[in-house]
């Protein structure tokens, strides 16, 4: 659990709202990092698979017979499957490629995809893996530094949704409405400080 504090430190880096950093957070993880049983919250993206595992010189032609559900070219909406059995989709993905697999896959509270480990701050793929099954304060701070190194906190500070969005989640944040949500679920937060 991250606490006032750590949220209030994170904001303050990254010169932004508390409300904004936990509208991002609800609206990635529903403000939760870990399931019940400890792992942390991911979510397996198919269609990143695909393009990790080109990009490792693999063919994923040679693998999509008995993977169809885990690996295709192109995005597909809800075709994920449910929160609880992603931890299995990524099991399966790494006997494929282990490396391909952990940065096909959103990661945490702030659900960071695997690949963008570098930009985190991290020194490699396991120490970000390691440091996503750590804690959510541990997320938090990925999360800041990540804002800072693609340049985000301006869109956040500014309250661009739409421009924040796109950044964080690409063209398709249309689709689901991401910055509709990021707007209301920011107005909520910050109507909470307002009563306080």
């Amino acid at each position: 659990m991250i606490t006032e504090q750590q949220f209030a430190a994170s904001a303050q880096s990254l010169r932004v709202e508390v409300a904004a950093i936990k509208a991002v957070a609800e609206v990635e993880s529903s403000g939760e990092g870990f399931l019940s049983n400890g792992k942390p919250k991911i979510l397996f993206e198919p269609h990143i698979f695909w393009k990790q595992l080109r990009a490792k010189g693999i063919n994923p032609n040679l693998f999509m017979e008995e993977n169809a559900d885990i690996l295709y070219p192109t995005w597909k909406a809800g075709a994920y499957g449910p929160v609880s059995k992603q931890h299995e989709r990524l099991e399966r993905a790494s006997k494929i490629n282990r490396d391909a697999a952990l940065m096909s896959a959103s990661w945490g509270k702030f659900q960071i995809m695997g690949f963008n480990w570098k930009l985190c701050g991290s020194a490699s793929l396991q120490e970000f893996i390691n440091n996503m099954y750590e804690s959510e304060d541990k997320h938090l701070h990925l999360f800041t530094i990540y804002i800072k190194s693609t340049f985000l906190d301006d869109e956040l500070r500014n309250h661009d949704w739409a421009g924040f969005a796109r950044g964080y989640n690409g063209p398709q944040y249309v689709k689901n409405r991401y910055d509709t949500k990021l707007k209301n679920a920011y107005l909520r937060y910050k109507a909470q400080v307002a009563t306080q």
